[in-house]
């Protein structure tokens, strides 16, 4: 049995839109999966009334503050213990959950995974990556996406190995192939960050590195895994975001640029941290809640973050 706790106050539709993403979930996985519902009771039990809910299926914690979208993380994480991001993180170090979803403050998830959670021993700084629609309808993954403003080379190549694993193991990818997001195909271009980063991915044996890869290749086959700092993959994941509203503005319907809508695949795990974290949009709706529980529960069963922690064990001498 997996228990998957559910921050239902997070984002601008809820606890609605979390509890019709769980029913949905619920309806075609009731017996693998306990959801552990995190929020104020009474709204909770307001929008449960009528739903298909199994009542076996799912336990609601009582957690009566929310952190809003504009408060500071760390301060907010700080004077509202009893609001449903703390909670949930409470619940998942404690051990009385497998997995913690929210789609509220972000940075109160980046602060709560990274000081509740912490890092896998090994990983220097944890990471979170972007879904990239590829042309040929597969998915890439665009990492760093944002955590990361400033990176230094060693960084870069553990995101490279952290992207690497959740390609294969998540996104089914045989031997994912690595690039590094860069000014030109030529090793040797690019900034000092990009250069110093090159040697270390050639020579990295735990990745499939196939070198430079430029903007236009981001969304075609080149590479699997495209690697970059958090500035340079918040900026790219933020113009592929606005492809969908221009599509949607223009009437435009077409099958590839539907798949740039971020509720198709939910929300994004934070990697590198010792229990899956799954961090969704603010503005998610059913879908992207029914996403991200489906991914929690791939990175479970697959053992995601068992197989990170292989990765990143310093060799006994």
């Amino acid at each position: 049995m997996i228990t998957i706790g559910l921050d239902m106050m997070g984002g601008d539709f809820a606890p609605l839109e979390a509890v019709k993403g769980a029913s949905a979930f619920m309806a075609y996985n009731k017996d693998e999966v306990h959801l552990v519902l995190i929020g104020d009771e009474e709204k909770i039990n307001l929008h449960l009334d009528g739903n298909s809910m199994n009542p076996s299926t799912y336990s609601i914690v009582h957690a009566p503050q929310v952190i809003e979208m504009h408060e500071h993380p760390t301060k907010a994480l700080k004077e509202k213990p009893q609001s449903s991001i703390a909670v949930g993180f409470h619940l998942l170090a404690s051990g009385k959950t497998d997995a913690f979803i929210s789609a509220g403050n972000t940075g109160a998830m980046m602060v709560g995974a990274l000081f509740s959670i912490k890092a896998i021993e090994g990983v220097l700084r944890p990471t979170i990556g972007g879904y990239m629609p590829r042309e040929d309808g597969s998915l890439g993954l665009l990492v760093d996406v944002g955590l990361n403003a400033d990176c230094k080379p060693e960084n870069l190549n553990q995101f490279a190995v952290l992207g690497s694993l959740f390609s294969e193991h998540i996104l089914k990818i045989d031997k994912p192939k690595v690039g590094l997001v860069n000014l030109g195909e030529e090793e040797g271009k690019g900034n000092m960050l990009a250069q110093a980063t090159y040697p270390l991915l050639k020579e990295n044996t735990l990745i499939n590195f196939v070198g430079n890869i430029e903007g236009r290749d981001i969304l075609v086959d080149k590479a699997d895994v495209m690697v970059c700092d958090g500035f340079t993959g918040n900026v790219v994941l933020k113009l592929a975001e606005s492809l969908h509203d221009i599509a949607i503005r223009r009437n435009i319907h077409d099958e590839h640029f539907d798949r740039f809508n971020f509720e198709v695949y939910g929300g994004v795990p934070v990697l590198g941290v010792a229990k899956p974290v799954i961090i969704g949009h603010g503005i998610s709706h059913a879908n992207a809640f029914k996403n991200m529980i489906n991914i929690a529960c791939r990175m479970m069963e697959t053992d995601l973050t068992g197989k990170i922690k292989e990765s990143f064990a310093v060799p006994a001498e």
